[in-house]
């Protein structure tokens, strides 16, 4: 009967959230919503929607932007007018200055005008002011501070007016230094265009050594811009071969006397990019690097490099040397207590378990494990019967941030969201994530939500869906629910229309050329390419079906096969060559990627959520880990301060 009734319990949990209430009255996209905008779109007049529809300006602003190449100015000008300073005006005045531009129509673009970041739109801006004859000390100011202070390519868009600029060689010099500064050569090369030919020959030179460090830099003349250039190249070419950017370094400081801090530049970038592929020598190179030039990442990798070579002790003497606002994170504390436990020092080590476990993190939970001790969670929960949820819900932006959300419209829907939450405290802030995730925008507690206390709002920033889906996919692969659902939480956060830069799809970011190899191999009637992995089952299907095979590669390790999972085949089987005896943890802390390793230890951590999510009580840590997914018996309570 209890077993029943907690899988009774676990079903409502991970049950597709409710509908929002009837008193919070936040509408919903409609059919006629979605028809209007699509019309719109696709530049037909009809359906309409009736103007006092909340999206009424979104359909109008859709409308003119598709016919905008022929929309008269004064149309443009009376919606800019009605809609001024919304999300909807904001997003046609963009596209309309844009135009205006494109039809070099300069009296309308500064009657448009209004501040904009883009930095194309600020160039046209100041073509059109050139155009208008308003060429005064502030337009050349303003012109020579954008050329000289980018250290990044320009838009095309900037060429018109700094063509009209007074150029002068100390203007060329100063955007040329700032490209330096930012490693674009190509950038350098453009500045120095126009130059005195015996300047422009050691630019050139300069730029070609960003490119490709040599000796040559030993011949150039002892002064700043060499120095900085040398320092420059030789940083890049260690990213590239530390060796080589070893073996020059002296020759070229002996010739141009780097100063002390471009030294450290070049020694940091030599150490830290022998270090983090652990070549030979990594200690060594570690040890060059002056005090001045530490940084926080130097820290950690002294310490990887440690454990990478199994040497407990070095690895503790680098751990004592972190700052300590660094060696106080959990990550830090955990491996502080293991490396004191592979150096005998048992009783120091419970000191900083101790530390560690008040953590709700991956390493505050291996902490709690090997005290035996609860996991640390202090749940909040908002009071849905707040006045402030009400008064939230009555946002007219925030009402039409959700619907457009809801009609696939993300871009829209971020500008309306925030808009609305530029005029909410913290509290409103709390509620309409609430609010949002209600309406199954997911990702906006992972964006929205910040500082410790909100990062306590666990049923926001960690939500159950497609329940059925999960569980029986989970089941019949063979896996862990609370692990699929851990997996889509760190992949998409429960967003089935997620595209990632690498044209990862879906819930679970599934590459097409996955997804297709393996619905062949499950003999999936349902897939018909890329677009089926926007369908929530067909994406759980072959996501969870892609770890099984996973699994069955690489055997019962689920850190492997989620490293596996986000790095692919090839780096995962380098960092078993090097180190798959070690420890899970040690392991997992000496995967190169920073990324890889982060997203582990994140699913790891997630999935022991989910658990108690679902069950009230998580598998350990440890067991979860070493592939062991027996009863739940780690139980959870906030730590007592103090």
């Amino acid at each position: 009967m209890l077993a029943a009734m907690k899988r009774a319990l676990a079903l409502l949990l991970f049950a597709a959230l409710p509908p929002l209430a009837s008193a919070q009255s936040l509408p919903t996209a409609d059919a006629a919503a979605r028809a209007a905008l699509d019309a719109a779109e696709r530049g037909q007049v009809s359906p309409a929607l009736p103007a006092g529809h909340p999206l009424f300006a979104w359909v109008e602003m859709a409308a003119l932007r598709q016919r905008i190449d022929s929309l008269p100015v004064a149309t443009a000008q009376g919606f800019l007018a009605r809609n001024n300073g919304t999300p909807a005006g904001e997003t046609f005045r963009d596209a309309w200055l844009a135009q205006l531009a494109k039809r070099a129509d300069w009296p309308s673009f500064l009657q448009a005008w209004q501040p904009r970041q883009d930095t194309a739109l600020r160039c046209a801006h100041l073509q059109a002011q050139a155009a208008s004859g308003r060429k005064d000390g502030q337009w050349q100011q303003q012109v020579s501070q954008l050329w000289a202070e980018a250290g990044k390519s320009l838009p095309d868009r900037c060429d018109a007016v700094i063509d009209q600029l007074a150029m002068s060689d100390a203007l060329r010099w100063q955007r040329f230094d700032a490209a330096l500064a930012a490693g674009q050569s190509a950038i350098m090369r453009r500045a120095a265009r126009g130059l005195p030919a015996d300047q422009l020959a050691q630019a050139t030179a300069y730029a070609a050594y960003v490119d490709g460090a040599d000796g040559s830099a030993s011949q150039w003349p002892r002064n700043e811009r060499s120095r900085a250039a040398a320092a420059a190249g030789l940083a890049a070419l260690a990213k590239k071969n530390p060796d080589s950017a070893e073996q020059l370094l002296p020759a070229i400081h002996n010739a141009l006397q780097l100063s002390a801090g471009q030294l450290g530049q070049v020694k940091y970038q030599i150490a830290l990019w022998t270090v983090a592929s652990y070549l030979p020598g990594s200690a060594q190179r570690l040890a060059a690097v002056p005090a001045a030039a530490w940084d926080e990442r130097l820290h950690e990798w002294q310490v990887r490099e440690a454990m990478a070579r199994s040497d407990w002790a070095a690895a503790l003497a680098a751990l004592q040397r972190m700052p300590e606002t660094q060696r106080n994170d959990a990550r830090w504390q955990w491996f502080t207590a293991r490396m004191l436990e592979k150096t005998g020092q048992q009783s120091a080590a419970q000191v900083w378990l101790q530390r560690a476990a008040v953590s709700p993190t991956f390493h505050g939970y291996l902490a709690a494990d090997r005290l035996g001790k609860p996991y640390a969670l202090c749940p909040l929960e908002l009071d849905a019967r707040s006045p402030q949820r009400t008064q939230v819900a009555g946002n007219p932006a925030l009402q039409r941030a959700l619907m457009l959300q809801q009609l696939d419209r993300p871009g829209w829907a971020a500008r309306e969201w925030a808009h609305a939450l530029s005029g909410f405290n913290d509290e409103q802030r709390q509620h309409a994530v609430a609010l949002a995730s209600a309406a199954g925008w997911y990702d906006r507690a992972v964006f929205a939500l910040k500082g410790e206390q909100e990062m306590r709002l666990y049923s926001l920033r960690f939500p159950l869906h497609h329940d059925a889906d999960i569980r029986r996919h989970a089941a019949a692969n063979g896996l862990d629910p609370a692990w699929v659902a851990a997996e889509i939480r760190a992949e998409s956060t429960f967003n089935s229309n997620a595209r990632s830069p690498a044209n990862a799809l879906g819930l679970m970011q599934v590459i097409p050329s996955t997804g297709q190899a393996v619905a062949n191999r499950l003999g999936l009637a349902g897939y018909s390419g890329a677009n089926s992995l926007y369908d929530p089952s067909i994406n759980i299907t072959i996501g969870t079906a892609y770890l099984r095979e996973l699994k069955e590669k690489y055997g019962n390790k689920p850190y492997v096969v989620l490293a596996a999972y986000n790095a692919g085949p090839t780096p995962t089987g380098r960092w078993l060559a090097q180190r798959g005896e070690f420890d899970p943890d040690i392991w997992i802390e000496t995967i190169s990627y920073k990324e890889t390793r982060d997203y582990v230890a994140r699913v790891l951590a997630f999935s022991v959520i989910y658990d108690w999510r679902l069950n009230g009580k998580a598998v350990s840590l440890g067991d979860r880990i070493a592939g062991r997914l027996g009863q739940a018996s780690r139980r959870f309570a906030c730590p007592t301060s103090g």
